[in-house]
Order: C-alpha cells, then structure tokens, then sequence
C-alpha cells in the first residue's frame, strides 16, 4: 500500500478521533437505515478514490467514500463490474447498510463481495480485516460482519471487494401476465427476476445466443414486451423469507417490487422497526460492547431494525 493511500486512512482515523458520538455521512441515499443517528453526533466522512484494480485477480481496492457509480465506471474500462447496488451511494454506505443490487442473482451478493475492510475503530485506531484473496484468510471473518453493520461496530475507510465480468449480452423483459415463481424457476441463472403484484420483470444475462433461447423459452409462461430497465423501486427494504413473498400483496400496503428467489422486497413504505430477540440480541450487545463500549459509533442506529 502507498504512503499516500496510508496517509489518508490516518487522517480519517484522525478525524473520528477518540471521543464524542460521531456518525459518518456518504451520500446519504439510505440515511433512515435502521433509525437515523442521534442529533449532537459529530458527522464525518470517509476518504475517496480508487487505489488499485487488478482484473487478473477479479479484485479491486477502493476508498469508502467512493461513489459506487465511479467505482463502476472504472470497473468498465476492464469489463468488470461489483455487487455493489448502483442506486447513488457510496461503497462504503452501500457495504454499512448491506443492500444487494436489484440484480443481484447474476451479480452476487454484497456480502460475498467484501475480501478486505480497513475501519477506524472506536478507540481511533485504523485496523484491519480479511486479506486481498479468499485463500489467504484465516481467523474471524470480519468483513462478513460489517456488512449491514450501519457503522455501529467501525467506521469503514478501504475495502477490497471481489469484481465479476460484465456478461456480453443483457436484456430486461417485462410481463403482464407471466408468474414470477414459474419464471425464476424455468431459468437459468437470470440476473433478476422482480415482481410488483402485477407485472413481472425478468433480467437475462450470458452469451447472446444462450440469452436468446432462454427469451424464446419465456414465451411459453406469458406474453413479454422489452424493458429499458426494472421497475422504479420504493426507497425501504423488508427481509422476507423467499417462500412469503406470494404473501407480500397482503403483507404491504402501497407500491412494492420483490425480488423472487432472494425474499428482497423494496417498498414505499417502512417496515416496523424491530428489536433483536433472545440468543441474537445478546449476541448483538455483545459485539457492540466489544467494539464499542462506549457507543460512540453512529449511535440511534439498530443493525436488523428494519430500512
């Protein structure tokens, strides 16, 4: 790592410091997430930039503070792209709140995506989790545990995350009358298959010809328009089980799209907040007073409480 890239660790390390509540701030697209931080906590923000892509190694090291939009830009240049979800945010907002893409059958999910993370810690230190490949890790898997975390056990500065190819051909379908269950499960590793109640969205990736034929196969389960794009989705995010989502038309009021196979469904309007109950809120307060005892780290935020 360049001194450079070290230098501007230390300086967000610097600037959380050692004391008083601090929360930190990206682009605030997912600000609510698990409640909003606590009014007199000290806002900072992580550093930015894209250190090092090696595309050889499907891997790339980035600063938290990265847009994921830059982040994917220059994942391009080399036909690559991440899990991150590109919904506006940063990298480091994205990995905190622990959000997948809409399309996230085909680009995996952002928790598998996170190798390494560099976080300030609540004593100001900067220290370090996971390593730049799978093989060389060993011990307690730390970016497994930040992702969805929403800056309450460290405050994220550096990553690197697993990048995959950007497949050759893509095209988005939409459906007034195909069931989405019957669709994700005659298709082969789609890269989203989305529901709203009514209309069904599907997301074919791969080779042109292999997307080709499995177009033609849809035909069979409904008629299919092309699609610019998904559907708009709603700014809040409940965690169903995929088998309780023939359910969600009954279970949510207001607009909503599921994402079928994942349990995902993205809505207008909130869930309720929630409380870790029994053997996973101890566990939870555990971790916090480990990491935190004070509770200095984005406090009036609740990890599992709901988007």
């Amino acid at each position: 790592m360049t001194a450079r890239a070290v230098a501007a660790l230390d300086d967000f390390a610097a600037e959380v410091g050692t004391v008083g509540t601090v929360a930190v701030e990206g682009c605030r697209t997912r600000w609510s997430a698990g409640g909003p931080p606590e009014p007199g906590a000290r806002l900072v923000r992580a550093p930015e930039g894209v250190l090092e892509h090696r595309p050889e190694e499907m891997t790339v090291r980035v600063r938290a503070g990265t847009a994921v939009a830059e982040l994917h830009s220059a994942l391009a240049e080399k036909g690559q792209r991440s899990a991150l979800p590109e919904r506006g945010g940063t990298v480091g907002g994205a990995l905190a709140v622990g959000e997948d893409d809409l399309s996230v059958l085909g680009r995996g999910r952002v928790r598998d995506a996170l190798l390494q993370v560099r976080y300030v810690s609540a004593d100001g230190r900067v220290v370090t989790g996971g390593g730049p490949t799978v093989k060389n890790v060993s011990g307690f898997d730390l970016p497994r545990l930040f992702v969805g975390s929403l800056g309450t056990l460290g405050l994220i500065g550096e990553v690197i995350l697993r990048t995959n190819p950007i497949p050759p051909a893509s095209e988005w379908l939409s459906s007034p009358d195909a069931d989405p269950f019957a669709v994700a499960a005659s298709l082969h590793k789609p890269g989203a298959v989305l529901w709203d109640g009514v209309r069904t969205w599907v997301q074919l990736e791969g080779h042109a010809d292999d997307v080709g034929a499995q177009a033609r196969a849809l035909e069979t389960l409904g008629s299919w328009e092309p699609a610019s794009g998904p559907p708009e989705v709603g700014p809040h995010r409940w965690s169903l089980r995929p088998g309780e989502l023939r359910g969600v038309p009954d279970r949510i009021a207001g607009d909503w799209v599921a994402s079928i196979g994942v349990g995902t469904v993205f809505a207008s309007e909130a869930p309720p907040l929630r409380s870790l109950a029994g053997g996973l809120g101890r566990l939870a307060k555990r971790m916090k007073a480990e990491f935190d005892p004070t509770g200095r780290l984005n406090p009036g935020r609740h990890p599992g409480g709901g988007i």
